[in-house]
C-alpha cells in the first residue's frame, strides 16, 4: 500500500509553499502519495485573511509594528499561553477533521501553526502520526518549538544549536538547510537568457523584494542611479502591481543612462539570478537559500523587522551579505564590488561552503 505524506503549508509569504512544494517533488520520486495543503485556507477564509493577509499588510505598512509583536510572542510565556489561544483551538479542530479525512502516514509542516497544531493533537492522544516541522528560516521563534514535533528540519548547524539550548533533543535535529525545487537549480546558458529578456553581457544587478514586492525600492533604485559605472539592473516587484507602476513612472522620469529590466512576478528567477553579479533584496528564508545556493553575492538595505532581522544577523555573521549604512551607502558599496569583483568572490567563497545541497531529497528519505 501506498504511504502517504500530508504537507501543511501557509500563504504568508511565498517561502512555506516553495519549500513544500520542493518535498513534495522528491516524496512523489520515492514513490510515496504526497499532498499539499494550504492550512490556513482549510481552515477557514476569515482565518487565513487574518494571518496571511494580516502578515503581507503588516509587511507592507507597518513592518516596525510586525516587528514588535515578533519579539513580544517569541517568549515563554507566550508559549505557554497559547494552550488557551481560541485561534490555535480552533485551527486544531479544523486540522484533525483534514487528518481524518486524508488519512496520511506522515504529516509535515513548513509553518509553525498546523505544526502546533498537530502537536496539540498528538498529545491529547487523538494521533500518533510522526510530526516534521520545517522551519524556513535562519533563527528559531518559540513558536516553532512543539512538544510532539518527531523531527526539525532547519537551515543550518546554529539553529540545531538554537533549538538545543530550548530544550530539543539533538538526536531530532536535523540541519538539512531550507527545501529548494530541483528545477531552480538547473544549470542555466547565460547567453541564452541573455537574449530572452534582451539584457547586455556586462554588470547585472538584480533588485528585489520578496514575493508581494516589500522594501522601499524606489529609494534603494534612486542610489543606484547615482552610480556612474556601467551597470545593467534587472528589477523584480513580484505580484505588487502598484510597485511595478510606481516604479515604471520613476524610471520614465528619472533613468536616462541605465540598461534596466522591470519585471512584475516572474517564474524565470533561477535563469535571471544565474546572469546577475550580485543582488539587493530582503532576507527572507527560500530567497536567502536561492541565493547562496547559486552564490550570489547579497546586498540587503532593507528587511521585515522580525524573523528577516535574525536572517540577516546570519548572514553577515557568516560573510554572506552586505548590509550598506550611512558610512558606507549602497551605490559606495555597488561601486566597491564593481571595482574590485574580489570582494564579491570572497562571498561567492563563504557561500559555497554554507550551502547545503539535497535538503529536499534528504528530508524525503526520513519518511520510512
Amino acid at each position: 500500500m501506498t504511504r502517504k505524506v500530508l504537507i501543511l503549508s501557509a500563504s504568508t509569504g511565498g517561502g512555506h509553499n516553495r519549500a513544500a512544494r520542493a518535498v513534495q517533488e522528491e516524496a512523489e520520486k520515492l514513490g510515496l502519495e504526497c499532498k499539499i495543503v494550504d492550512s490556513l485556507k482549510f481552515v477557514s477564509k476569515m482565518v487565513d485573511t487574518v494571518i496571511s493577509k494580516g502578515y503581507e499588510t503588516s509587511a507592507l505598512y507597518t513592518p516596525k509594528a510586525y516587528g514588535g509583536m515578533y519579539r513580544i510572542s517569541d517568549t515563554k510565556v507566550m508559549r505557554k499561553g497559547m494552550d488557551k489561544n481560541l485561534l490555535l483551538k480552533f485551527i486544531t479542530k479544523r486540522l484533525w477533521k483534514l487528518i481524518q479525512q486524508e488519512q496520511p502516514d506522515y504529516i509535515v509542516g513548513t509553518h509553525p501553526f498546523p505544526v502546533m497544531a498537530v502537536s496539540k493533537l498528538k498529545e491529547y492522544g487523538y494521533t500518533v502520526l510522526p510530526l516534521y516541522s520545517i522551519i524556513t528560516d535562519y533563527t528559531i521563534h518559540s513558536a516553532h518549538i512543539a512538544k510532539e514535533v518527531n523531527a526539525y528540519i532547519v537551515a543550518d548547524e546554529y539553529m540545531k544549536s538554537l533549538l538545543e539550548k530550548e530544550g530539543v533533543s539533538s538526536e531530532i535535529v536535523y540541519p538539512y538547510g531550507i527545501p529548494i525545487e530541483k528545477r531552480f537549480l538547473d544549470v542555466i546558458d547565460a547567453s541564452s537568457t541573455r537574449k530572452e529578456f534582451d539584457l547586455k553581457d556586462k554588470f547585472t544587478l538584480m533588485l528585489m523584494g520578496g514575493s508581494f514586492g516589500a522594501g522601499n525600492i524606489i529609494d534603494v533604485l534612486s542610489d543606484l542611479l547615482k552610480i556612474k559605472d556601467d551597470i545593467q539592473i534587472i528589477i523584480v516587484c513580484g505580484r505588487n502591481s502598484s510597485l511595478y507602476s510606481k516604479v515604471e513612472r520613476y524610471l520614465q522620469t528619472n533613468n536616462k543612462t541605465k540598461d534596466i529590466l522591470l519585471l512584475g512576478f516572474t517564474d524565470k528567477m533561477n535563469a535571471l539570478m544565474s546572469v546577475s553579479n550580485c543582488i539587493v533584496t530582503k532576507p527572507g528564508g527560500l530567497t536567502t537559500t536561492e541565493c547562496i545556493l547559486k552564490e550570489l553575492p547579497m546586498i540587503i538595505p532593507f528587511f521585515i523587522p522580525g524573523q528577516e532581522k535574525d536572517n540577516l544577523d546570519f548572514l553577515l555573521n557568516n560573510g554572506l551579505a552586505i548590509r550598506p549604512t550611512g558610512t558606507f551607502p549602497l551605490d559606495v558599496v555597488v561601486k566597491t564590488l564593481y571595482d574590485y569583483p574580489e570582494k564579491l568572490e570572497r562571498i561567492k567563497i563563504s557561500m559555497r561552503m554554507e550551502k547545503k545541497e539535497g535538503s529536499a531529497e534528504k528530508i524525503a528519505s526520513l519518511f520510512k
